[in-house]
């Protein structure tokens, strides 16, 4: 089974802003928990009203022919390539089969309207097994905002990850905007370690709710330091650069540096901030006057330490954003980027 790309982003995360909009039943269990960034938990001594109480989606059994589906909204447009559909404790009511549709429907549907969209399969009816994180590649380029799961014909499934590359609206990185955040495409390219927890979430919306939900590495023991690398979402300019060690109290770095490159213009790194000292539990604020354009940024920890939230806010190139509005237009649900058919 091929293993995905860690560096892509779970567009379908809750914590991106998705959402599961709509299900045909969930009487066992809620459709909300299949976009829960946590692992499925399971207690066997756990029972409702209902019967078992599974950390996932789950409907009745079905006496009749057809299909159960759910809807989710994604939390950032983008490209998918690959979709997971994680059975985990679902060993005798998971469904044998399921396929995945995705849509690109612009502004704010609803359900209704969403029923009436243009759906296109981009994964085929396949085996499911249960009690497994059952893998699917996409070969479909285009850009989605909305992913439908079907179930053939019923059961339960605890996660769905739907892991790509966001695309962001250009219309919306007018302007001074967060050049690295996941949701204007912003993803991780490198890191020396995430021993605890993803650097990837260090470009997450909002604030951390506790120290799980930023980067952490495991203490160094050598002469070394820590690192992560990060692809900016749309070459900019960048004005500031926040450093949020919220929650790392006795885990935070005790100095910081940042560094930028353009791969447009030979791609030799530049130190923005040299070896900052920061505080543990603290929002930091940067500023960085005479920044020069960058697409990749580089934040390197000393000697180890995590970090909640990691923020550049800047401006778009010009010259970038018209490239993007292109590639934006051209991954369309009518532009080249479908499969070929049969």
């Amino acid at each position: 089974m091929t293993v995905p790309d860690p560096s892509l982003t779970d567009l379908a995360s809750r914590v991106l802003g998705g959402s599961v909009v709509a299900a045909n039943d969930e009487f066992f269990a809620a459709r909300e928990n299949l976009i829960t960034a946590a692992a499925p938990r399971f207690d066997p001594d756990e029972f409702g009203l209902k019967g078992k109480i599974y950390d996932g989606w789950e409907t009745r059994r079905r006496r009749e022919p057809g299909h159960d589906w759910a809807v989710v909204r994604l939390g950032a447009a983008g490209v998918i390539d690959h979709v997971v559909v994680d059975t985990a404790w679902f060993r005798g009511n998971y469904p044998p089969e399921i396929a995945v549709e995705a849509a690109a429907v612009a502004g704010h549907p609803s359900p209704d309207e969403l029923a009436g969209a243009t759906w296109h399969e981009i994964v085929g009816r396949s085996a499911c097994a249960g009690d497994t994180a059952n893998v699917y590649e996409v070969a479909d380029a285009r850009r989605f905002t909305h992913v439908r799961l079907v179930m053939h014909p019923d059961g339960g499934v605890a996660r769905l990850r739907v892991l790509g590359r966001v695309l962001p609206d250009p219309d919306f990185l007018e302007g001074t905007v967060d050049l690295i955040a996941a949701e204007n495409g912003g993803h991780v390219t490198g890191c020396s370690n995430a021993f605890y927890s993803s650097p990837g979430n260090l470009l997450l919306p909002g604030l951390a709710r506790h120290m799980g939900e930023g980067w952490e590495n495991a203490r160094r023991r050598d002469d070394g330091n820590d690192w992560v690398e990060v692809a900016l979402g749309v070459a900019g300019v960048p004005r500031r650069i926040d450093v949020d060690t919220t929650w790392f109290v006795g885990n935070a770095p005790g100095w910081v540096s940042v560094s930028t490159c353009d791969d447009r213009t030979g791609g030799d790194w530049q130190i923005l901030l040299d070896r900052e000292r920061v505080q543990p539990d603290t929002r930091h604020r940067f500023r960085l006057p005479g920044a020069p354009a960058a697409t990749r940024l580089r934040l390197d920890v000393f000697p180890d330490g995590g970090l909640s939230r990691l923020r550049l806010p800047g401006e778009a190139d010009p010259a970038a954003l018209v490239a993007l509005r292109e590639t934006w237009r051209a991954a369309g649900p009518d532009g080249p980027g479908a499969p070929p058919a049969g």
